[in-house]
C-alpha cells in the first residue's frame, strides 16, 4: 500500500475523526472506503454498458426463430382483421 499526503480542512478532519470513531475504524480506513466507494460508481474506461456487452450473444444460434416469424406463428390461430 502506498502512503499519500492530502490537505483537508479542519472541518473535514473533525468530521472524518467523528465518522471513524462511530465505526470503530481508523481515519485511514474510512478514507480508503470512501475512495473505493467513489471509484465503484465511476464508469470504467473501455467497458461498454452491460446491454451493449450482451448484444449479439445469440446471433449465431440455429435453434432460434426470426422474431417476426415467431409472432406470425403465435398469431396464426387468430382471425384476420379483414374478417372482423
Amino acid at each position: 500500500m502506498t502512503r499519500i499526503l492530502a490537505d483537508l480542512s479542519d472541518d473535514d478532519i473533525k468530521w472524518l475523526d467523528a465518522r471513524a470513531a462511530e465505526q470503530g475504524q481508523s481515519r485511514a480506513s474510512v478514507l480508503r472506503e470512501a475512495v473505493a466507494s467513489y471509484r465503484s460508481k465511476l464508469p470504467v474506461p473501455g467497458k461498454k454498458d452491460w446491454i451493449a456487452r450482451g448484444a449479439g450473444y445469440w446471433k449465431d444460434r440455429a435453434d432460434t426463430l426470426d422474431p417476426n416469424d415467431y409472432q406470425r406463428a403465435m398469431r396464426g390461430d387468430r382471425r384476420s382483421y379483414e374478417d372482423l
